[in-house]
This record gives structure tokens, C-alpha cells and sequence, in this order.
């Protein structure tokens, strides 16, 4: 199936900044092909916040005019992209996907966004997410359900649910999103996406604190690579970052030959591997084994106690938020949430502290396990899609997040994993490899990723050309 009046909206970045640079091909265009994609699908998929059709227009035009020039600011001018939003983009709001009433306005643009407009990077919208970012779906008390992009009927993923859905959909190549246990690879996992948590820090982030990153959602590898060469810059407003090596964000696939990898099917706490991803990651194993690595089991690391923990001290955490409103308030905020972060307001200070302290615990197991390899392969999570309309796939809030024992992790320790479709389940839900390596390695892994799109075989990745 083809797109007959959307078809530039699903080009690859590389594939517009060619065509732009040859003068075959200009923004404008694209970009009405992709507000008409956009028009289309956003009824159903709800994945926009923010959108001014004639703001993008203005945008694309503006950078029209720079290729005409031969002034454009990148390569990827003109490139259409969208922002999570609770990525600032100054003097507009950022409500956290929760309906209260008055939500903060953004005073300046977070660093994510002064690299993309540096770039040239037409921001078609500000996309949905989940209250306070706390779930793994595209419900919220704002915006009401945001659907997969791939099959409606199913989950778009969160807390980055519209950036997966808009990613999917082609709502332009280049997406953005936060990830503070799963946020960014769950939308990967469940539309079938490259989904990256880079190292901690090497994206800056404005408000960080410890887990959270920012990181690219694209339709390929390539393009997850040349949004990272966009993006992962330093800047001095993020104060937790660290000093990186300066990367090579090279398009070259790395083949991992005579490297020592690891798999990890078990991760010692929440919900059981389903058998057809199972099967899916050791057959992605395999294939690693084939070109020439090294492939050993990895026994789990992280006990159930260590992220029980830690999701208590996140309950605790939007408990404090949600104490600070009135009972008309909290009614505005998602019941589940309430619920989920509520069973967080007994806990005593010092067992408060010791939730906490989980983080660094499972920073610690985490490092420690993993420092023998150069890469560790696992599910991205236990299970496939489900319904579009639950907030978890877990739909109890007083139980623990069991389908973030595979990616938490690594937020945690600071280590970079990124999601890569893998595999197709016979019902058409699609399952991610995680591939995890050593902090500020991001490079390295992503030229790997790359490399698994060469080889796992077409039925392992979605068709684009055939998504409604």
C-alpha cells in the first residue's frame, strides 16, 4: 500500500537531506505531505499535543528559502521532527499530560529543542503522554487514549506514547523522548521502532534527575544515529551530566565480530518472559553468535525487593505532587494514578530512604553484571502490545511495575540500550531486542543496531508502506 498524497512523510531523514540538497525535493512539500498524514491519522491516534499547522508551514518555508539560498543550518533543514511535551519549547505549556488546570509555561526551550531548531529541524508539534509520565500506555486524564500508531486496537507505549505513535504513523522521521525506567524503548518495543536511552547525560536535559534521559524514536537505526548527531550536545543546564568522548556518529554498520556478548532471558523480578518473545530474542541471539560473537548467558541481577523499592520511591515522589493540590485538583488527575502513587504517602522517612537507595542499588548490580561485555542482549520487556485503553499492562496499581525489569536498569546505572525490532508475533504484535552496552558507547551500539537491521530478515520489521 502506498500513500499517494503522503508519501514524502515517510522518508528517511537521509533520504530528504539528499533530496534537498539535489533541489529535487523541498520542505514545503514535505511538509504538506506530512500535515495531510497528520490530518489523516490524528483523529484515531490522538499523538499530538501541539500542533499548528501554520507555524510548521511558516517553518518549512523559511527553511525553503535557506536551500534556494544555499544558507541551510544542517543538513537536516527542513528534516520534520516532534517533541515530547514535557520538552520545552518556550511560551507554551507543559501540563505532564495531566488535565489540572494552569499548567507551567515553558520560559525558555529546553537543550533539546535549541538543537533541533540550531539544526533547522521543522518541529511539526509537542507530543501526548501519560499524567505525570508514571504509565506505560498512552492513557491520560488530558489527553484521553493515544493509540498505536501500527494497529489502533493496541497500546502506543509510554510515557513517550505520542512520539511512538507519531514516529509510526509518519508523522516526519525524527521524534523525541524522555525515558526514566522503559519510557523511550516501550513505545519501540510495541510499534516496532528504533527507540534509544542514551547515556546518561549525553543528551542535556534541563530538569534531570537520576534515570531520566532523552533519546530518539525513529523508524531506523540511520535515523536514530543522525538524530543523535543533532541532539547529543553538551550544555551547561544540565548539571548532572558528565564530560563524554567526542562520538562518531557514523552511519557505518559494526558487525559485532569477536565481541563478548551477553543474554539475559530472565530478569529475576516481575512478569514472566512470554514464548514467542522469548523465541524471538534467542533467534536474534543467534544471529549475533553467526557473525562471530561471543554469546553466554547472563543470570539475572536485579531482585524483585531492589525494584519494589525503587517503584515505592517513585510512588512517594508523585505522591508529593499530588499532596500539593486541592481535592478539586486531584480530580482532574487520572484515578489510577492517584491510586498507584497514594500507596506511597505511609511509608516512614527512613523507609522512604531506602527505596531511594534502590536506584543506586541497582545501579551498582547493574555495572557490575554487565562490565564483562561489551553488549547485552534481553527483551526489551516480557510482553507484547495490549489494549489501547489500559494504563498498564499490570492494570492493578497497587502492584509493582513487573514489565520494566529488563529496562530499568539501565537507567539506573546510566548505561545506554536502545530497542530494535526483532520479530513479529503471529497476531502481528511486534517485540524488540534491547541491546545494552558500557556508558558512552552509544556510538558503538547504535552502528551494531544498525547492523542487526542488515541481517534479521524482512518478516523481523515492519512493512511502512502498508500502515493505514
Amino acid at each position: 500500500m502506498s500513500h499517494p498524497t503522503t508519501e514524502y512523510a515517510f522518508l528517511d531523514a537521509g533520504t530528504l537531506a539528499e533530496r534537498y540538497a539535489a533541489g529535487t525535493l523541498t520542505p514545503t512539500e514535505v511538509a504538506e505531505h506530512v500535515l495531510a498524514r497528520v490530518a489523516e491519522r490524528e483523529p484515531e491516534l490522538n499523538a499530538l499535543y501541539l500542533h499548528e499547522p501554520d507555524e510548521v508551514r511558516a517553518d518549512a518555508a523559511e527553511s525553503t528559502a535557506r536551500w534556494a539560498a544555499g544558507e541551510q543550518l544542517s543538513p537536516f533543514d527542513g528534516v520534520p521532527g516532534t517533541v515530547k511535551e514535557n520538552v520545552a519549547r518556550a511560551g507554551r505549556p507543559k501540563p505532564s499530560g495531566t488535565a489540572l488546570p494552569n499548567p507551567p509555561i515553558a520560559a525558555a526551550n529546553a537543550p533539546t529543542t535549541d538543537r533541533l531548531l540550531e539544526a533547522g529541524v521543522v518541529i511539526v508539534g509537542s507530543t501526548t503522554m501519560p499524567d505525570w509520565g508514571m504509565l506505560s500506555s498512552g492513557v491520560s486524564s488530558l489527553h484521553g487514549i493515544t493509540r498505536g500508531g501500527l494497529n489502533p486496537a493496541h497500546t502506543s507505549g509510554g510515557s513517550s506514547a505520542g512520539a511512538g505513535a507519531a514516529a509510526a504513523a509518519g508523522y516526519g522521521p525524527l521524534h523525541i523522548g524522555t525515558d526514566i525506567g522503559g519510557s523511550i524503548r516501550l513505545p519501540g518495543t510495541w510499534q516496532g521502532l528504533t527507540a534509544l536511552k542514551p547515556s546518561e547525560g549525553l543528551i542535556p536535559l534541563d530538569v534531570p534527575y537520576t534515570g531520566r534521559t532523552a533519546g530518539p524514536l525513529t523508524r531506523t537505526a540511520a535515523d536514530s544515529i543522525r538524530l543523535m548527531s543533532i541532539v547529543a550536545k553538551p550544555d551547561v543546564r544540565d548539571y548532572l551530566t558528565r564530560e563524554y568522548r567526542e562520538m562518531d556518529w557514523s552511519l557505518e554498520p559494526l558487525a559485532p565480530a569477536g565481541l563478548r556478548v551477553a543474554i539475559q532471558l530472565d530478569a529475576g523480578s516481575g512478569l514472566e518472559v512470554e514464548p514467542e518473545t522469548l523465541a524471538i530474542i534467542e533467534r536474534a541471539a543467534s544471529l549475533f553468535a553467526d557473525a562471530g560473537a561471543t554469546v553466554e548467558p547472563l543470570a539475572p541481577f536485579v531482585g524483585a525487593e531492589v525494584l519494589d523499592g525503587l517503584v515505592n520511591f517513585w510512588r512517594s515522589r508523585s505522591y508529593a505532587d499530588l499532596e500539593l493540590l486541592s481535592e478539586a485538583e486531584r480530580a482532574a488527575v487520572l484515578p489510577f494514578i492517584v491510586n498507584w502513587c497514594s500507596a506511597g504517602k505511609d511509608f516512614t522517612a527512613a523507609e522512604t530512604v531506602r527505596n531511594r537507595n534502590c536506584s543506586d542499588e541497582m545501579a551498582r548490580l547493574t555495572r557490575l553484571a554487565t562490565a564483562p561485555y561489551d553488549l547485552v542482549l534481553s527483551p526489551v520487556t516480557p510482553v507484547a502490545a495490549f489494549p489501547a485503553e489500559d494504563p498498564m499492562p499490570i492494570t492493578d496499581p497497587l502492584a509493582t511495575m513487573g514489565h520494566i525489569s529488563f529496562t530499568v536498569p539501565y537507567n539506573m546505572s546510566g548505561q545506554p540500550a536502545v530497542s530494535i525490532g526483532a520479530g513479529i508475533q503471529a497476531d502481528g504484535r511486534t517485540v524488540g531486542l534491547q541491546i545494552a552496552g558500557p556508558i558512552g558507547s552509544d556510538d558503538r551500539l547504535m552502528r551494531v543496531a544498525h547492523w542487526f537491521e542488515t541481517v534479521r530478515g524482512s518478516g523481523a520489521e515492519v512493512d511502512w508502506n502498508a500502515i493505514p
